[in-house]
């Protein structure tokens, strides 16, 4: 997930709340977590980690620092936030190269750590969330407060990110700045209790519907199995058709809007994935402003 938005909008403070609406780790789960910040250095007491991870490094961190390395070949970020959330705030203030690396561990699961005299696979299945300004400025909508050189500054900024790790994001959410009228609201009518329930019955859901099939979750789906659980309804199959079409969407993004409307449909308790769903995934799929 990517989150754009000016500066205080929240969008930290967003992210660091997702590890807690999450589900615990399972037993399977905590040893794999526990075994790689074992490998780190980084298992306090040796005792099993039993909360999913929340790793938030600095956008000056180094791909071995990101995907790993060094003398030891050690596990690097985003091995360490295996089964929960990597936050990367500043998105495009990281380096270059070391956004790049983290292309492949994304899509495999996995980051492969090569040297002259080994090579070492660690796990690396997270939940990437990503926080950006629109500007460097962080204020392109606001013409009270945007510099004078946009939008020109708003397309430099989000150039930064290259295609190809663009669509490997499958949430693209703006985020809008708070005002103080916001502030004074009373609290919201669905809280944290409401939506862990939410996501642990969806969970629940999907660990049933992949029992003795090699997936632990709807992001873990692919191919033919893909295709047998989360084919939408006949239009939805058209709607995603045509908005393939409209939006150019690559083999990958058709693949990756199908995992979401699956997964909205399980969050609306739904067997069959429908056109609504559909609809609601590719909203999220977007091409971010400034792009063409």
């Amino acid at each position: 997930m990517l989150m754009i938005g000016p500066p205080g909008s929240g969008k930290s403070m967003l992210a660091a709340r997702l590890p807690g609406l999450l589900p615990p780790l399972a037993p399977a789960e905590a040893l794999e977590v526990s075994m790689i910040h074992s490998v780190a250095g980084q298992l306090a007491g040796g005792k099993l980690l039993r909360r999913r991870p929340f790793r938030d490094p600095h956008h000056s961190a180094s791909v071995p620092s990101l995907v790993g390395g060094g003398m030891r070949a050690r596990p690097g970020e985003i091995s360490l936030a295996h089964n929960g959330v990597l936050f990367l705030d500043e998105l495009p203030e990281f380096q270059r190269g070391a956004l790049e690396a983290l292309r492949q561990p994304l899509e495999s699961g996995r980051a492969v750590v090569a040297r002259a005299n080994a090579h070492v696979t660690y796990p690396a299945r997270i939940q990437l969330v990503a926080a950006m300004n629109p500007c460097r400025c962080g204020h392109l909508g606001d013409a009270a407060l945007a510099c004078a050189k946009a939008p020109k500054c708003g397309q430099d900024y989000q150039s930064r990110i290259s295609g190809p790790l663009f669509d490997r994001i499958d949430l693209h959410v703006e985020v809008p700045a708070v005002s103080a009228a916001d502030l004074s609201l009373p609290p919201a009518a669905e809280g944290s209790a409401e939506v862990t329930a939410r996501v642990a019955s969806a969970r629940a859901v999907q660990t049933a519907r992949y029992e003795g099939l090699g997936a632990r979750c709807n992001a873990e789906a692919d191919g033919e199995l893909l295709d047998r659980i989360a084919s939408p309804d006949a239009s939805g199959r058209a709607l995603l058709a045509e908005a393939a079409e409209r939006m150019r969407l690559s083999a990958r993004g058709w693949h990756r809007v199908l995992r979401v409307a699956r997964t909205l449909a399980d969050l609306d308790g739904q067997e069959e994935v429908r056109r609504i769903h559909v609809a609601e995934a590719l909203s999220y799929r977007r091409l971010m402003p400034g792009r063409s």
